[in-house]
């Protein structure tokens, strides 16, 4: 293929209730979407990257500049264009991985449409549904989180992950057990808000049988989940310190981790998301697919990768309602606490035309 137009597209969209973790409180997304253009077809991106740099370095306003700037150039000027070529032209390109995702996965959304091809038949997908678990923030009180996690237990999702900070922890878990019983599939996610010497505290949540403990210490410090693993029952799981399939196996060797949340826009892209699951499954460590609360576009790729025969712990692919009134795709929908996998040709769904335009905050044409 050759790609002859890119449009960088920002948009935004309200979450339904205001979603708060340990680095901050978000009440709507402020997207970039990636539309690719080629002489074959069109193909749809979508970079995870927040606001602001919170979660990782990344940040939508900066993301947008380094593709206009270096990424679409770059890729313009390749004499032969395909998914598989994305990464290696932009590999010069020190870090920037969301916006390296984003662009490759409208690529790799054009390239399989020209060729008829779904995206989780291309990744290796053994299952055309997927088990979902709901992310659950952090909340004013007790109380309110019962009822929350009540009400997406009755919606039908699978597993429960509860966001937890140094003060909301053991009596937030302690209630869910009390009030739900043992047999509801419970984990919890710190986004790296303790350090070691919060080991014996951790410690206080083994009793409550949990699936993992995701991130509890900063990204940086492998090494400290390594040591803490030691100290815990509770299965380790990293999210924000696995940003390649290299680490990943680094990580898993030093046993810093049981289990691994891969994000595609976190690893740089969905064939890199691949590699992160064939080195999982080689060594024997579960993964399950987690999520940057991504419109109905990435919420379909997740889907066809959370598909892969590694993916043995219901991930974040949760419907379209649980974050956004309207999405801009006719909605993902709950079906006993599944989700079907896109079987069209590409990322198979595309945005509706009415619905984007009411989000589109602006639009822009990269030259290529």
């Amino acid at each position: 293929m050759k790609l002859t137009g890119v449009e960088l597209r920002r948009i935004e969209m309200p979450l339904v209730a205001p979603f708060r973790t340990s680095f901050g409180t978000q009440t709507s997304r402020d997207i970039l979407l990636v539309r690719v253009e080629t002489d074959e077809a069109v193909g749809w991106g979508e970079c995870g990257a927040l606001a602001d740099p919170l979660y990782s370095p990344e940040y939508v306003d900066g993301a947008a500049d380094v593709l206009r700037r270096f990424f679409v150039p770059a890729l313009a000027a390749a004499d032969h264009l395909d998914a598989t070529a994305v990464g290696r032209v932009l590999a010069p390109f020190k870090g920037h991985r969301m916006a390296k995702a984003a662009l490759e996965m409208a690529v790799l959304d054009a390239e399989l449409r020209a060729e008829g091809r779904p995206l989780a038949r291309e990744l290796g997908a053994v299952r055309d549904r997927v088990p979902c678990g709901v992310s659950v923030g952090i909340m004013g009180s007790v109380g309110e989180l019962l009822d929350t996690v009540g009400g997406y237990l009755d919606a039908g999702y699978v597993r429960i992950k509860l966001k937890i900070q140094p003060g909301w922890d053991v009596e937030p878990v302690r209630a869910v057990r009390e009030r739900f019983g043992d047999d509801v599939l419970l984990q919890v996610d710190a986004n790296t808000a303790y350090t070691l010497a919060d080991a014996r505290h951790l410690a206080r949540l083994d009793p409550f049988r949990l699936l993992l403990i995701e991130q509890p210490l900063d990204e940086e410090d492998v090494l400290g989940h390594a040591e803490l693993a030691k100290r815990l029952a509770t299965p380790v799981c990293l999210d924000e310190s696995i940003v390649s399939a290299k680490s990943a196996a680094d990580a898993i060797a030093l046993g810093a981790c049981q289990v691994v949340n891969i994000k595609p826009g976190r690893v740089g892209g969905y064939l890199e998301a691949r590699r992160v699951h064939d080195v999982c499954a080689a060594n024997g460590v579960p993964v399950w697919c987690g999520g940057m609360l991504e419109s109905g576009l990435g919420r379909a790729a997740n889907v066809a990768l959370a598909a892969l025969p590694g993916f043995t712990l219901p991930g974040d692919t949760s419907a379209s309602d649980r974050y956004y009134r309207t999405d801009i795709i006719e909605p993902f929908v709950l079906s006993g606490g599944h989700l079907d996998v896109p079987a069209g040709p590409g990322i198979g769904v595309e945005p509706v035309p009415e619905l984007l335009a009411e989000v589109t905050t602006a639009t822009e044409r990269v030259a290529c």
